[in-house]
């Protein structure tokens, strides 16, 4: 059985940063594209970061260049690095995993419950 749990999120501030932190049992992790979604009330699902099997990272325009993504097949972990958080941000995240990529962005095979992020102004 495959679960999925995601962690790490909480309040901050403007400008504060935060590291999410994602781990997947119950199947061969480093076979998985992974990456991370979210949500705000009243908005879709919209999916921020992946990163393949190989290392290739995908950002959404609205947090390249202050989000990181990174994995850790080792620890079957995947990690969210949000420096820079602005309201903007304040959303539910969900950490997925797939074994096609192209399938991860429309929203993936497993996802966890989700990790809570409020960036406060």
């Amino acid at each position: 059985q495959v679960q999925v749990a995601e962690s790490g999120g909480g309040l901050a501030q403007a400008g504060d940063s935060l590291t999410l932190s994602c781990t997947i049992s119950g199947l061969t992790f480093e076979d998985y594209a992974v990456g991370w979604f979210r949500q705000a009330p009243g908005k879709q699902r919209e999916g921020i970061s992946c990163i393949t099997t190989g290392g290739a990272t995908y950002y959404e325009e609205s947090v390249k260049g202050r989000f990181t993504i990174s994995r850790d097949n080792a620890k079957n972990a995947l990690y969210l690095e949000m420096n820079s958080l602005s309201p903007d941000d304040t959303a539910m995240y969900y950490c997925a995993a797939d074994l096609l990529y192209s399938r991860l962005i429309t929203g993936g095979l497993y996802r966890g419950q989700g990790t809570q992020v409020t960036a406060a102004p």
